[in-house]
């Protein structure tokens, strides 16, 4: 009889009954655990599978560009290029009361900005918390949503004493942060191209969110005008250049991951016969989260990844947000364990049930491990008792860190390739750029940032200094009501496209 993971095990009795056996000690000296030279050896394995070389970055950088050219020249390709009717740098003089309304992968949250002028501003905030029904339901009741969170927002933080424009009865200006990869024509519009970071909304891919979300307003009766429909990332950008002009790339890396930077109008092919100005400058959305999807000609997939993409709900998609992003690091780990526990190297005699469960390993797990302080690991023994009922050894905890900064550091290197592929793309090597950056994993994973900086050194040797990543300012609240404030400017100067 061998025990399987769950600590039970089947006899087969002379009458030819199965008779089950489960069986579960609670003293750990008794508990047949894997020695540190067994857990040393599977490190090694783990090592050779997710360690990514100097030569193989530079590989994967020279692909990226490639397909980011490709999707500057043409519509419809799987890492998309999105234009986004964002019109050149903010002048940092802008100002007023802006509404910035923004649906993200775990939030609803709704922000008051008062722009200021000289890079300043100030923002009041409410969160609302996305049930997993909602992100699943059908598109329109999600948009009503919105629009019932906004009426409690108004409602609680504005009063017509307090802001002019409810004072006089106009529309407050809002701009709609709506992080996933649509198709614009012009600034207030956007095709919902495919759902990402889990959501799988009914009736929305292929429709005008913005309209979608016009018709929820409308609905409660709402003081608001979407002026903008801007990305996450788009903001980002457009936020950290207002507070530092030395931005040139904005890059979020949380539960999804993208990137956006400014493009010469003359050098997005596809864009030709639209009557834009080509000496303009135009935001681009990447949506590079999309990148070697379909085909995997380039990422260094493993056997564990190829699991978490087929067992997603958008299988052969992002592939590239599958190896980097806050949604799926937790799973990649859990899903190395399992196959340890199949093979009889961890937690023998212990019952593992509770770690069956697809993404029951949350990636702050695996930030947590990597930060213990304490040479027993007791953070780690807290994880797995705690969450999963089951003890550990010494061992397994340092095998369980040193592979959780293993998939840590993977992923902060090949996000360092994207920004060094924007980077080589435009010619920013020399004179250097800032890279403003956020998200959970930017801001919370311990060594995320360092890691993107020693990947940049070992693409572009010592030039790779040049590039630096900072703390982005909030992209989707105060960027998303800066672009609302410099589309109400082209507007007003005649200079809003009628496509």
């Amino acid at each position: 009889m061998v025990l399987s993971r769950r600590g039970s095990g089947s006899v087969t009795l002379p009458t030819g009954q199965t008779l089950a056996i489960h069986t579960r000690t609670h003293d750990e000296e008794d508990l047949p655990h894997a020695t540190k030279k067994t857990m040393s050896d599977h490190l090694r394995r783990f090592e050779s599978i997710f360690t990514l070389t100097p030569q193989r970055m530079r590989m994967i950088v020279e692909a990226f560009k490639e397909t980011l050219e490709l999707g500057l020249e043409q519509s419809g390709q799987i890492v998309p290029m999105i234009p986004t009717f964002v019109f050149g740098w903010p002048t940092g003089q802008e100002k007023g009361d802006y509404l910035a309304l923004d649906l993200g992968g775990t939030n609803l949250r709704v922000c008051l900005v008062t722009v200021q002028g000289d890079g300043k501003f100030e923002i009041t905030q409410s969160k609302y918390r996305l049930t997993e029904d909602q992100k699943q339901d059908d598109g329109q009741k999600l948009f009503d949503f919105c629009a019932e969170c906004l009426q409690t927002f108004i409602s609680t933080s504005m009063s017509p004493e307090g802001s002019s424009q409810l004072q006089d009865g106009h529309k407050i200006p809002l701009g709609f942060t709506f992080s996933y990869p649509c198709t614009q024509e012009r600034i207030d519009h956007g095709i919902l191209i495919r759902w990402t970071k889990g959501f799988g909304a009914d009736n929305t891919e292929g429709h005008d969110v913005a309209a979608m979300f016009r018709k929820s307003l409308e609905k409660y009766q709402l003081p608001v005008d979407l002026t903008a429909l801007i990305n996450d990332t788009t903001g980002t950008l457009i936020a950290s250049h207002y507070v530092n002009p030395k931005t040139r790339v904005a890059c979020i890396f949380g539960t999804g991951c993208n990137a956006a930077y400014m493009e010469d109008v003359a050098d997005i092919p596809k864009m030709k016969g639209l009557n834009i100005d080509p000496k303009a400058q135009m935001a681009i959305n990447c949506e590079w989260g999309a990148f070697d999807s379909f085909e995997h000609e380039h990422l260094p997939r493993t056997k564990y990844d190829t699991i978490v993409d087929e067992t997603s709900n958008k299988p052969g998609e992002q592939a590239f947000e599958k190896l980097i992003s806050g949604r799926y690091l937790g799973e990649i780990l859990r899903l190395v364990i399992c196959e340890l526990i199949d093979e009889g190297i961890l937690f023998l005699g212990q019952n593992t049930y509770k770690l069956e469960s697809p993404y029951v390993f949350e990636t702050a797990f695996l930030s947590l491990m990597e930060s213990d302080p304490t040479d027993e690991l007791l953070m780690i023994i807290g994880i797995f008792s705690h969450f999963f009922a089951v003890e550990t050894t010494l061992a397994e905890r340092q095998f369980f860190r040193a592979l959780a900064q293993l998939i840590g550091r993977r992923a902060a290197r090949l996000s360092a390739c994207g920004i060094a592929a924007i980077v080589s793309k435009k010619g920013y090597l020399d004179e250097g750029c800032s890279v403003g950056a956020d998200g959970s994993l930017y801001n919370k994973y311990p060594g995320f940032a360092e890691r993107i900086h020693e990947g940049l050194v070992d693409i572009f040797g010592e030039r790779g200094r040049n590039i630096v990543t900072h703390h982005a300012e909030d992209g989707s609240g105060v960027g998303s009501a800066i672009i609302a404030a410099m589309t109400n400017k082209r507007r007003e100067q005649g200079l809003y496209p009628n496509l």
